[in-house]
């Protein structure tokens, strides 16, 4: 896949995984999770049967499970393309192989590398060594200011890879934080109407009153889930991010230093 069609599919995740995932969502929600096989005859939820269970949360259980769907779909979706950024091979072998080929004068087969490796970091220092050749062979500048165009190279490459990467993970650290105010939302509603049931004249109505508290939990424990999944793989990626950053800074530096260290004039 080249690196204008992981941008595209990249943005069509970003824009249509919100609304698809509430829509099937709320399909599930009211034609499983609802269905009348699921209820006893006076309209309680059988014993022991889940859905009907999840289905006493109310109607912000579907809103939750569009936004569990949604961090579903973009952790799949960041795994493969930050997974891609590395490229086919080890990324640690590729750096080194680079490093030992311009040690070597041989930036033929360090561009070779490249192109074998792919992904981000490969596209990143491709870039680079592409300038490095031209610099080589440029007679007309000194040394400073080749190295500069080297530096600036690589810097321009790295600015164009690096929000390809980051895409989407916005939206998961506001899932993060999003996903735990509706559950507590669907909490209050819940015993909103569960103090409801206790307040009522005569004796209380037990149905009501432990409908309102599984809705409460339930919302609760769909929000927190939620809410601890965004949270694990934000920090995850945002890891594997730096690790990729760093090995680009470490392999661009190691390009500039090796052309100055060669190039006297």
């Amino acid at each position: 896949m080249s690196k204008s069609q992981v941008k595209k599919s990249t943005n069509w995740v970003g824009l249509l995984t919100i609304p698809v995932s509430l829509v099937v969502s709320i399909l599930v929600y009211v034609y499983i999770f609802g269905s009348p096989n699921n209820f006893n005859a006076d309209g309680s939820p059988k014993a022991g049967n889940y859905y009907a269970t999840i289905h006493e949360g109310g109607v912000i259980v579907p809103i939750l499970m569009s936004l569990f769907l949604t961090v579903f779909i973009i952790v799949i979706e960041r795994l493969f393309t930050i997974t891609s950024a590395k490229g086919k091979g080890s990324l640690q072998n590729f750096l080194q192989n680079v490093k030992s080929n311009l040690a070597n004068d041989n930036v033929n087969a360090a561009i070779a590398a490249c192109d074998k490796q792919k992904g981000s970091v490969a596209n990143v220092v491709l870039a680079g060594l592409h300038k490095y050749d031209e610099m080589s062979k440029n007679t007309e500048l000194d040394k400073d200011t080749k190295v500069a165009a080297i530096s600036k190279e690589i810097e321009e490459a790295t600015s164009l890879e690096l929000p390809m990467l980051e895409k989407n993970l916005p939206i998961l650290a506001t899932i993060a934080s999003v996903a735990t105010l509706i559950g507590l939302l669907g909490t209050v509603i819940g015993m909103i109407k569960a103090f409801d049931a206790l307040a009522s004249s005569g004796t209380p109505d037990p149905g009501k009153l432990s409908g309102g508290i599984s809705e409460a939990l339930i919302n609760t424990a769909i929000g927190i889930g939620t809410s601890a999944l965004a949270i694990i793989f934000y920090n995850v990626f945002t890891g594997m991010i730096d690790k990729l950053t760093y090995g680009i800074d470490e392999i661009g530096f190691s390009i500039s230093q090796t052309f100055a260290s060669k190039n006297k004039n």
